[in-house]
């Protein structure tokens, strides 16, 4: 860019060093014409605005420095009318010269843009419906119903029994807190009633913290026995996934005795690029295929966009919630995922009209009588060849797109010799 802004000012220069000669050569060739008695002064001219010779879009309503360093030059009124169009840095082109170059132009549209992303995933468990079986007192695993991993299981049904020396106690004391209750209930000392009610409750609630279900406490109150063991059940339907109880071991509060996950859903985990995160949206349609299952695909929905890029990918991850009725899918398996983005109707330019300096982009505006004008736009996505316009042209404007970078040459080599010349 320096050094093309080296060559402008250079063939400037040279032309007014020509122009200043040639005057002298004529002043000295011919004779002096007789000077005039009064000088009658000219009228002072206005500038309506300065602008920068090397991007002439950008106007200024003073005098001063562009960014690149070179004073800013004045649009007069008369230099505006004429150039014949109203924006500096504007060329007029004969028919013939943009047959020669190669002009061709087309129209600012507004269309219904969608996008395709096709990227890959990996299968895993729901996380919000993965179930942690513990026991909150030390004790001894007597007798295990489910006893490998992958088993399905339902709500509610046995998984072990556990014999706790603690639970034993426990139901002891209730039982006794219990027959206290019947002697007392009918007491006629004031309080006595009272306080057996409140040791009934709370060696009640003792268990229940323990983890014995209202039933489990209800058949103790009926058999008026304790038990030996007491039988633990599954949380939640699903697989099990984990299992480290095996009979005549002991556990403590801290074990993860069994992992239960539904499958009925899954996670699909799939990587976008950066630049495609703002427009995927939660709630979105995916459909997810296998390779080895050619003609099928399953449909969910995003869930989650996560808030994060990976460092070494530059990828964000994107959660698709994965209905899996017939468990056909399976935790860890590798997928294809399609995702339509829908952009709405959004105005539209094809990219070859789009002159992208790295700073700013412009574009060119075909106006009556061949002239053609720069404008600075600004960008959206890019999609199929065509690229969304946030501002700087409307519907309906003609565009340059095809022989625009002639026509930039020609409109900056113009502007720096008004520049030069002022």
């Amino acid at each position: 860019m320096k050094s093309k802004r080296m060559v402008l000012i250079l063939v400037a220069t040279l032309a007014v060093f020509a122009l200043a000669a040639a005057q002298q050569h004529s002043g000295h060739g011919a004779p002096s014409a007789e000077k005039p008695s009064q000088a009658t002064p000219a009228p002072e001219r206005k500038a309506l605005y300065w602008y920068d010779a090397m991007n002439p879009s950008h106007h200024y309503d003073k005098p001063g420095k562009a960014p690149d360093g070179m004073d800013l030059v004045p649009q007069y009124a008369e230099a505006q009318e004429a150039a014949g169009s109203g924006t500096p840095g504007a060329v007029k082109i004969s028919g013939q010269m943009q047959q020669l170059i190669g002009v061709r132009t087309g129209t600012v549209e507004r269309e219904a843009l969608t996008r395709d992303i096709h990227t890959t995933a990996q299968l895993t468990t729901d996380e919000t419906q993965i179930a942690h079986v513990h026991v909150k007192v030390n004790g001894f695993i007597d007798q295990v119903y489910v006893d490998f991993v992958g088993q399905q299981v339902k709500k509610g049904q046995p998984l072990f029994t556990l014999y706790s020396p603690d639970l034993v106690a426990t139901q002891q004391e209730y039982l006794i807190v219990r027959r206290g209750m019947k002697e007392l209930g009918n007491s006629s000392v004031p309080g006595v009633a009272q306080g057996a009610e409140s040791l009934l409750r709370a060696s009640r609630d003792r268990l229940r913290l323990w983890d014995i279900s209202d039933e489990q406490i209800q058949k103790l109150d009926q058999t008026g026995e304790v038990s030996r063991t007491l039988t633990f059940y599954s949380p939640v339907e699903g697989f099990v996934l984990d299992r480290k109880a095996f009979p005549q071991t002991a556990v403590t509060p801290d074990m993860d005795l069994y992992t239960v996950a539904d499958l009925s859903t899954l996670w699909a985990d799939a990587a976008i690029y950066e630049y495609e995160a703002p427009y995927v949206r939660v709630g979105q349609r995916a459909t997810v295929r296998l390779s080895y299952q050619p003609g099928k695909s399953y449909s969910g929905r995003i869930s989650y966009v996560y808030p994060t890029v990976d460092p070494q990918t530059r990828t964000v991850k994107v959660r698709v919630a994965l209905p899996n009725p017939g468990y056909e899918l399976k935790p860890q398996m590798f997928a294809e995922v399609d995702l339509k983005i829908d952009y709405g109707r959004q105005l539209v330019v094809p990219q070859e009209a789009v002159l992208d300096s790295g700073q700013q982009q412009t574009v060119f505006v075909a106006e009556p009588g061949g002239h053609f004008a720069p404008r600075v736009v600004t960008l959206g996505a890019r999609v199929d060849g065509k690229v969304i316009v946030l501002s700087g042209l409307k519907e309906g404007e003609s565009i340059v797109t095809s022989g625009n970078f002639l026509i930039d040459s020609e409109s900056r080599l113009k502007s720096a010799m008004g520049g030069m010349q002022h």
